[in-house]
């Protein structure tokens, strides 16, 4: 029985991460694996990032562009930098990559089998068989080029990959999860991200292992010749059916990221995101007093904690809206305003302090956190605060304050009147 968690259009962005960003997420995306294994555990792991509303908000909350394809590339490339050091201590490995390093996914799994002891030439086979399902027997227009392959010791894994369609300027992401596989040709994906584009032959779905049997007895029978001629005589009408097939198609939940780079109130649940601000102005500074002596520090840091929190603590139905994640540490792109490194760095020293605590047995500040996540979602019922345009525009009033930064520079007046003009100049 497999686990199917939605759909998404994802936006086409070029560009690279900067490296005054990559560095930041490869810690914090660091920290936060570390907490939730140490919450929840390593198979728990893999469910999240299995999960692609999860993994939207992730990347989210770690500065990328909220809505664009691009978040996939970056957060595997973290996960690769921030967790290969730990993977001794984690027993995770993050394989794969995009272009050439997802070739190299087979030797990298077998270097990991031969050196904690699993076997890596089935691993490598299910990375191939993985990306051959969803280049050959998935067909839907998106052309693979990213594949991110993370193991854990005992042998159970996820993959997360990613199509494009240029001509749509559109990407396709695909989440696996080896607890949930019981045959690679037998409905196999956790999750397939992208709106559907038109009639999608899906030789992977289960409804269609009828059509894989006839289609080894027709190639038995009339050879690849036959074949062709009959794919002739059918071509007249293939259009008739295109409606019967799309009502075939299964219908699951799935997330539409627009193509808008700013955030705007519609993609934002405001109540969640009242509960996070109301959160941490009433238990932070019960929870945090000691932190909030510290100097710099201070609310702004615990309402992106608060965020922080909801990704370690929170339940799938709450990652929905990736935009308010956003919120957290803003946008490379300065939407929906510029990176407040000041609060980027701070919220890395806090989560990093308590996971090393936690380690020594001291986990009074990563339960801190998790109350946080409570009284979050316990306030939102009920608790009110300023519009997402407001908040938005407090953020960038104040960004200069915070070391706001994004890939037009740094934020040079109070208003970020040198960041908008570059913007504007650039777009």
């Amino acid at each position: 029985m497999t686990k199917r968690s939605g759909s998404a259009d994802l936006p086409l962005h070029g560009g690279r991460v900067p490296a005054w960003l990559g560095e930041r997420m490869t810690r914090l995306g660091s920290v936060i694996v570390q907490a939730v294994v140490h919450e929840y555990g390593r198979d728990e792991l893999l469910r999240r990032l299995a999960h692609p509303f999860w993994f939207q908000s992730f990347g989210a909350v770690m500065g990328m562009d909220w809505h664009s394809s691009g978040i996939t590339t970056s957060v595997i490339g973290a996960l690769k930098r921030g967790l290969t050091p730990l993977s001794a201590e984690l027993g995770i490995h993050v394989c794969g990559g995009r272009g050439r390093h997802s070739r190299k996914t087979a030797q990298e799994l077998l270097a990991i089998g031969d050196r904690i002891g699993i076997d890596g030439v089935a691993l490598g086979r299910a990375s191939r068989l993985v990306a051959k399902v969803d280049s050959a027997a998935v067909q839907d227009g998106f052309d693979l080029y990213l594949h991110g392959f993370i193991v854990t010791d005992d042998g159970r894994w996820v993959v997360v990959q990613q199509g494009m369609n240029g001509d749509r300027r559109q990407a396709r992401r695909y989440h696996w999860l080896s607890e949930h596989v019981a045959s690679f040709v037998d409905a196999p994906h956790a999750a397939i991200e992208g709106h559907g584009q038109g009639v999608i032959v899906n030789l992977a779905d289960r409804r269609a292992d009828a059509s894989r049997r006839r289609q080894l007895d027709l190639l038995g029978s009339v050879g690849p010749e036959g074949i062709l001629s009959r794919l002739a005589e059918a071509d007249g009408t293939a259009g008739k059916s295109s409606s019967a097939a799309m009502d075939g198609q299964a219908l699951l939940p799935h997330l539409i990221l627009p193509d808008h780079h700013d955030v705007r109130p519609k993609d934002v649940v405001a109540r969640r995101l009242h509960g996070n601000l109301a959160a941490a102005a009433e238990r932070g500074p019960r929870d945090f007093a000691e932190l909030l002596l510290v100097p710099g520090v201070g609310a702004r840091t615990v309402r992106a904690l608060a965020m922080v929190a909801e990704l370690v603590h929170g339940t799938p139905c709450r990652f929905s809206d990736p935009a308010r994640f956003s919120l957290a540490h803003g946008g490379k792109d300065r939407h929906p305003f510029p990176v407040p490194i000041k609060v980027y760095d701070r919220t890395i020293a806090v989560m990093k302090d308590a996971v090393w605590k936690a380690k020594l047995g001291q986990t009074e500040e990563l339960a801190a956190i998790r109350r946080l996540d409570a009284e979050a979602r316990r306030l939102e019922r009920h608790a009110t605060g300023p519009s997402v345009d407001a908040l938005i525009s407090e953020e960038r009033r104040l960004s200069q304050g915070y070391g706001g930064r994004s890939i037009f520079g740094w934020e040079s007046g109070p208003d970020g009147d040198a960041a908008i003009r570059s913007e504007r100049s650039n777009g």
